[in-house]
């Protein structure tokens, strides 16, 4: 008869276990979160938050621990679980909607593609399809995306400030004529009230956010959160020394943008480019 399987403590959520594994070999080393940070060349703060769960981190940050540890490719075989477990991101992501429906303002940088609230209906399907949805399952999520909208066009809708990349806009869909209603649609959300729209041109240069999307809520209780993205996962924020961070570089990116006037004046020169005929 086989030996009957040891039950441990260890959660089987895939994040809680890997904050977990990861405590579990830097305590066994005896190490602080500075030391382990001067170690791999990472801040301590950023060992802080994978233990605590706020983040799991990056690929490359996994595969130095395994380095550093001696741990073959342990580590990593957990990132990867924990960034694949997909219950926790949608509870996240649910949290994040609800206070989204509640925030009395949203600052936004789009550094990738633009964000839902100003994102037309070809543009939608064309960035959800790029990640995988077909059929019906892009067609509710379009539609799920198109609804979002109603929060900065009710009668009292919060202030909305987006801080767009170039990169952004010189990304143009597919279709050309379903980009120029995506760019016309851009100038008519800039002429609403409650819309503050900026353009962080190339000649802005490095800053702080420049491999980041965020999205700051500022809630009734007087709190502020962030909801950051990247090409590996999503992230509620809600410690207030983490959000003060992000929202440090959001100010120091959004000095360097145009102004919405300015903003307005380059999307519309752009909308002309578009409509162009290249074979004149």
């Amino acid at each position: 008869m086989p030996p009957r399987r040891v039950v441990t403590s260890k959660s089987r959520e895939p994040r809680e276990r890997y904050a977990e594994e990861v405590r579990k070999l830097r305590l066994d080393r005896g190490l602080s979160f500075r030391q382990i940070g001067e170690q791999l060349g990472w801040d301590a703060s950023l060992f802080s938050k994978i233990e605590s769960g706020e983040t799991v981190g990056g690929p490359e940050v996994a595969q130095a621990m395994d380095h550093f540890y001696g741990t073959k490719d342990m580590v990593l075989a957990l990132w990867e679980l924990a960034i694949a477990d997909r219950t926790q991101f949608k509870a996240r992501y649910q949290r994040y909607m609800l206070l989204e429906s509640e925030a009395l303002s949203l600052w936004h940088f789009g550094v990738s593609v633009l964000h839902g609230l100003l994102q037309t209906r070809e543009y939608a399907r064309e960035v959800l399809a790029s990640g995988g949805h077909t059929g019906e399952e892009l067609e509710k999520q379009v539609k799920a995306r198109l609804t979002r909208r109603e929060l900065i066009e009710g009668e009292r809708a919060p202030l909305f400030r987006a801080v767009v990349s170039e990169a952004v806009l010189r990304t143009a869909l597919k279709d050309e004529a379903a980009w120029r209603e995506q760019l016309k649609f851009l100038v008519e959300m800039s002429e609403r009230s409650n819309v503050k729209l900026h353009v962080l041109p190339f000649s802005a240069g490095p800053h702080g956010l420049d491999s980041t999307d965020v999205m700051f809520l500022r809630l009734q209780d007087g709190r502020t959160v962030a909801y950051i993205e990247n090409a590996y996962q999503g992230e509620l924020i809600e410690t207030n020394s983490a959000v003060e961070r992000l929202q440090r570089a959001y100010d120091a990116l959004r000095d360097l943008a145009l102004a919405p006037a300015e903003s307005r004046t380059f999307i519309l020169r752009m909308l002309e480019e578009a409509s162009c005929d290249p074979s004149t």
